[in-house]
């Protein structure tokens, strides 16, 4: 987790692999995440971080990324804006994927294992910068994480019209703004950015 990478959005890195370090899901709605804190790092004092509470301060007294993210959670609650968060999910290893823009709405602190850890609650952003302003509704625009893995290894992980291995994105063949599907291989592809953003939403 990185808070404020950039002035105007912060970044999560999440896996839901089975031998991911932390708990991260993915809510059945399509939409929403529960993102795991961060441990404390593991150092001579501390050898087992996943035996200890994880931080809200460093020892100096300044906020650890998860401190950061509860602040940011306090001001959303106490009438600010939702912090924007850039999310990532790990589709195999080296390979990332962009998954949303999401607001920071929420977290706790709870008891797990002896220890306690936090939960951080986002819900995709209304109007996602990297589709587009288009509220969500009933329909989501979010590809499934096994949509993605299946049509990386059918496209070969690379781009299906120049065959580039850098700078990839999932497509819809038909757009989700003209009634195309996310939940369907055969309706996604891989493009790299510059032949994405020259389709931009037409129908190929």
């Amino acid at each position: 987790m990185n808070f404020r990478l950039n002035p105007s959005y912060s970044v999560i890195l999440m896996s839901q692999r089975s031998n991911a370090p932390y708990e991260d899901t993915i809510l059945p709605d399509g939409i929403t995440i529960v993102y795991e804190g961060h441990d404390m790092p593991k150092t001579s004092e501390c050898a087992n971080p996943k035996s200890v509470d994880q931080p809200l301060r460093n020892r100096p007294g300044s906020l650890t990324q998860n401190g950061k993210f509860a602040k940011a959670v306090d001001d959303y609650h106490a009438g600010g804006p939702a912090e924007r968060v850039r999310a990532y999910e790990k589709l195999f290893s080296g390979v990332w994927s962009f998954r949303g823009n999401f607001d920071l709405i929420d977290y706790a602190y709870q008891s797990v294992g002896g220890r306690r850890v936090f939960r951080f609650t986002l819900r995709l952003s209304e109007e996602d910068a990297a589709y587009g302003s288009q509220p969500v509704r009933e329909r989501s625009r979010v590809i499934p994480t096994e949509i993605k893995k299946a049509v990386w290894e059918r496209d070969g992980g690379k781009c299906v019209i120049c065959g580039a291995k850098d700078e990839l994105h999932f497509d819809h063949d038909i757009p989700f703004s003209r009634g195309g599907t996310s939940i369907r291989a055969e309706n996604v592809k891989i493009l790299c950015a510059r032949h994405n953003l020259k389709k931009s939403d037409k129908i190929e």
